[in-house]
C-alpha cells in the first residue's frame, strides 16, 4: 500500500499519538465520517451517470438516411438579374 511498510505505520501512529492526544478517537470518527460522505456523493453521481446513460441509449434513434429534407435545396441562379447585368456592364 503505498510502498510504507510496518515501520513507518508504527511512526505515523506514534506522531498522530502525540499530536492528538486523547482526542484521536474523534478525529478518526470525524475522518470516517467524511469518508463514508464522500463515498456515498461519489456513487449519488455514479448512478446518476448511469441513468443518463441507459436513458440515452433506450430513446430511439433517427435515420437520417430515410427522412426527407424538410427545406429545399439551394439552387445557384443560372444568369444574373437583368438589374445586375446593367449595373456590370456600367462598371466596365
Amino acid at each position: 500500500m503505498f510502498g510504507i511498510g510496518n515501520t513507518e505505520l508504527i511512526i505515523i501512529g506514534v506522531v498522530a499519538l502525540l499530536l492528538f492526544g486523547s482526542r484521536l478517537p474523534e478525529v478518526a470518527r470525524s475522518l470516517g465520517k467524511s469518508l463514508t460522505e464522500f463515498k456515498k456523493g461519489v456513487q449519488g453521481l455514479q448512478d446518476e451517470f448511469h441513468d443518463a446513460a441507459s436513458t440515452e441509449s433506450s430513446t430511439p434513434s433517427i435515420d437520417y438516411d430515410q427522412q426527407e429534407a424538410s427545406a429545399p435545396k439551394f439552387e445557384p441562379p443560372t444568369a444574373p438579374p437583368q438589374d445586375e447585368k446593367e449595373k456590370v456592364e456600367a462598371a466596365h
